[in-house]
């Protein structure tokens, strides 16, 4: 008799692992589905460029060509509209301080990027401000 009730206790044992495996395996399931579900809508959105210096001077440049009124906005083509000299001069200036206080860290190539963009907004700044006082 000793034999027997042994014998059944495995057979619960066994049922209760196999009944931990199928919880175990339905979770895996439901992960993998929500991860599915997460990369599928995650596909539908933009995806970013790294975040590294060149981003940032690409965004503070960009931001201040788009103050020049030189940038336009998609769907706004064409609009009419003054350009906003106080903005551009300040993310202007938010590239020099960059550059003086990067200086000695960039690697050239940063540095050639970074006082390329600054020389060129300079040169559109000059340009617009000279066309805003020349119509007035």
């Amino acid at each position: 008799m000793a034999k027997k009730d042994n014998d059944e206790k495995k057979i619960i044992v066994d049922e209760d692992w196999k009944d931990q495996a199928q919880k175990e395996k339905e979770e895996l399931a439901k992960e993998v589905e929500a991860e599915k579900e997460t990369k599928e809508k995650d596909q539908g959105q933009r995806q970013l460029p790294p975040a590294d210096f060149s981003g940032l001077v690409s965004m503070l440049t960009t931001q201040a060509f788009f103050a020049l009124g030189l940038l336009e906005i998609q769907g706004q083509e064409g609009e009419e509209r003054e350009p906003d000299l106080a903005m551009a001069k300040y993310n202007i200036d938010m590239l020099e301080t960059l550059q003086e206080k990067t200086k000695g860290n960039l690697t050239p190539e940063e540095e050639k990027v970074l006082s390329n963009m600054i020389n060129q907004l300079r040169m559109a700044y000059v340009k617009v401000a000279g066309q805003g006082q020349a119509t007035e």
